[in-house]
């Protein structure tokens, strides 16, 4: 399966700091790329072919005080890239385990690292962070998400909403208190419910997509969901011809024309080769493991099926 990707953080038109971060791991070739590495790709993460050991990509949006934000989104991803890799003493992960679990797990290390972070220095006091993580690996797209940063997969003319925002807005949405359009403006539209180093103990959401020839990956902040709706965001990575470097330009260009209040971080991966079937329908559905939920989640499921 060949991987074509691009990625860019920008800090937006009102922040003076960017507290996005993003992470690209070719765990098969350990190539790996930050948004702390600056603007310009490792030429080797732009078009490859995906090993056996995976691909993993991340987008996190820090928050807190002073440069608190930031110093949580990179500890983040240097968390997750370090126990995925096995760096620092750590043992890498084994590739006989699912990928998806390794991440869960790299997940949960990072989530106690911020938090450990957070008690010892006053300066990172209250500092946390949203994790919205892709393990891929052969035709499988497993999310792990904590928090409200997104990930969506474009089928087709189809685009996708595949994570869930761990907010208090979606939450009032769910269970009918508001309207998916009152939650565009309400009042408490920032508030989450998770997110890395809150807490000692978070409870990662995962969910599988099998890939189709042709899929496209977008995983962003919610400076970019925020301000484009997921059919804005679908016309972009149209009209950008299948240039993901100009499609990630086009979409931070238009969050900015939009206000730009926040930063925008946006990593956008498209999948295709001879390993991948042809997609039957535009259809995307959506596995959850048992126990977060007892049934295939598809277009059909209404509370999942469109962004706020």
């Amino acid at each position: 399966m060949i991987v074509e990707l691009y990625a860019k953080s920008d800090v937006g038109r009102v922040r003076r700091g960017n507290e996005d971060n993003f992470l690209v791991l070719d765990l098969s070739t350990e190539q790996t790329w930050t948004g702390s590495d600056g603007a310009t790709p490792p030429e080797k993460l732009t078009r490859f072919t995906l090993g056996q050991r995976g691909l993993v990509l991340v987008v996190s949006d820090g928050m807190g005080g002073a440069l608190a934000g930031d110093v949580a989104s990179r500890m983040a991803v240097d968390s997750v890239r370090e126990m995925l890799l096995g760096t620092e003493g750590e043992e890498a992960c084994d590739p006989e385990l699912d990928l998806v679990e390794c991440l869960k797990s790299a997940t949960i290390y990072a989530n106690f690292a911020i938090h450990l972070k957070s008690q010892e220095d006053s300066r990172c006091a209250g500092m946390g962070a949203t994790f919205t993580g892709a393990a891929i690996r052969g035709n499988n797209l497993d999310f792990v998400q904590v928090g409200d940063s997104r990930g969506y997969v474009i089928r087709k003319d189809h685009i996708r909403l595949a994570t869930k925002d761990q907010s208090l807005v979606q939450q009032l949405v769910d269970v009918g208190q508001i309207s998916e359009t009152e939650a565009e403006t309400h009042m408490f539209r920032n508030v989450i419910l998770q997110a890395l180093g809150a807490q000692s103990e978070i409870t990662p959401v995962t969910g599988r997509i099998h890939l189709r020839q042709g899929d496209v990956l977008l995983l962003c902040s919610d400076g970019l969901s925020g301000k484009l709706r997921a059919e804005d965001i679908q016309q972009i990575v149209v009209n950008s011809q299948d240039n993901l470097a100009k499609a990630c330009e086009m979409l931070i260009d238009e969050a900015n024309n939009r206000g730009g209040e926040d930063n925008i971080t946006v990593v956008l991966a498209r999948f295709h080769g001879d390993d991948l079937q042809e997609p039957a329908t535009d259809r995307i559905t959506i596995e959850l493991p048992p126990l977060e939920e007892d049934k295939t989640l598809d277009d059909n499921y209404e509370a999942d099926t469109e962004p706020h």
